[in-house]
C-alpha cells in the first residue's frame, strides 16, 4: 500500500494559491491513469491552459512518476491495485485538498477471466466485480464529502458490453451493467453531483490485445471473427478519442446529463 504525498506543490499553502491565480483549475482524481484511455485523459488534462491538479493512480509505476516528475507541484500519485479495497480507502486520506475535489474519473477496471457462465468460478465473477464495482463504491463514499461542496462530477469508462451481451463476457459485462445502475443511483442520491458513465466504443488498448491473443476461443464464431480483426480492419478508435470526451465531461459535463449512460 502507498500513501501519497500530503500536499500539492511545494507547501501547504501552494493549493489556494493555485487556485485563486487559476479559478479554472479543477482537481481531478483519475484511476487507471497509467495505460489506454487512463493515459490519454491525464494527458488531455495535463495539456490545458486551466492548469488543472490530478490525484493519479495506476500500476505503472514509472509513468506515475514520469508525469509527477514533470508536473512536480500539479500532480499527486498514488501507485496501486484497485482490487485491493485497503489501497482504495487510502487513496484520498492525508491529502490536503481544502475542503474541494471537483472531478472523479473512474477508469480502471478488469476484463477479468471470460469465461462462460458454465465454466466461471465464483471466485473469478467476485474478482472482477471487486475491481469493476466494489471499489468503485469505496473511493466514491471517501470523495462524495469533497465532491458536493464544489457541485463536482464523477465520470465512469463502462463498455457497450454493459447493454449487450457476448459469450464469455458475462462478468465484465454485468460489472459494467452495475456501474450504469450505479451512476442512475448516484444521480438519485447525490443531487449535488454530476455523474454519468461513458460507453467509450471499440479503443484500441491493452484489453483488445488480451481478446485477440487470449480469449477468442471462449467467445461465438461471429464474435471471433469481429474482434479477432478490428485492428487490420481499422475500427479501433484512438484513446485519444475517447479519453478528451472522458476528460471535459469531468470539468464541464451539464447537471442535465447526470445519470445517464452516454455514448
Amino acid at each position: 500500500m502507498s500513501t501519497p504525498k500530503s500536499h500539492f506543490g511545494p507547501s501547504p499553502d501552494f493549493l489556494s494559491n493555485h487556485r485563486s491565480a487559476n479559478p479554472a483549475s479543477r482537481t481531478i482524481l483519475v484511476t487507471g491513469a497509467t495505460a489506454g484511455i487512463g493515459l490519454a485523459i491525464t494527458r488531455h488534462l495535463l495539456s490545458l491552459s486551466a492548469q488543472h491538479l490530478l490525484i493519479l493512480t495506476g500500476r505503472k509505476k514509472d509513468v506515475l512518476e514520469d508525469f509527477a516528475g514533470k508536473n512536480p507541484d500539479r500532480v499527486i500519485t498514488s501507485p496501486g491495485d484497485m482490487s485491493d479495497l485497503g489501497y482504495v480507502k487510502s487513496i484520498l486520506a492525508g491529502i490536503d485538498l481544502d475542503g474541494r475535489l471537483d472531478g472523479l474519473i473512474l477508469n480502471h477496471g478488469t476484463f477479468g477471466s471470460s469465461l462462460r457462465i458454465k465454466d466461471i468460478s465464483a471466485e473469478d465473477w467476485e474478482s472482477t466485480f471487486r475491481i469493476n464495482v466494489s471499489s468503485c463504491v469505496e473511493l466514491i463514499k471517501d470523495a462524495l464529502p469533497l465532491l458536493r461542496p464544489a457541485k463536482g462530477r464523477v465520470v465512469f469508462t463502462s463498455s457497450g458490453a454493459a447493454s449487450n451481451a457476448y459469450a464469455s463476457w458475462g462478468a465484465y459485462g454485468a460489472s459494467k451493467a452495475a456501474i450504469n445502475h450505479l451512476t442512475m443511483t448516484l444521480r438519485t442520491e447525490e443531487p449535488e453531483v454530476t455523474t454519468v458513465s461513458i460507453r467509450p466504443g471499440v479503443v484500441d488498448t491493452a484489453m483488445q490485445v488480451d481478446i485477440r491473443e487470449k480469449f477468442l476461443k471462449n467467445m461465438d464464431e461471429k464474435d471471433q471473427k469481429k474482434f479477432s480483426t478490428a485492428k487490420k480492419d481499422g475500427i479501433l478508435l484512438p484513446p485519444e478519442k475517447p479519453g478528451r470526451v472522458i476528460a471535459e465531461l469531468a470539468v464541464r459535463a451539464e447537471k442535465d446529463l447526470s445519470g445517464q449512460f452516454l455514448r
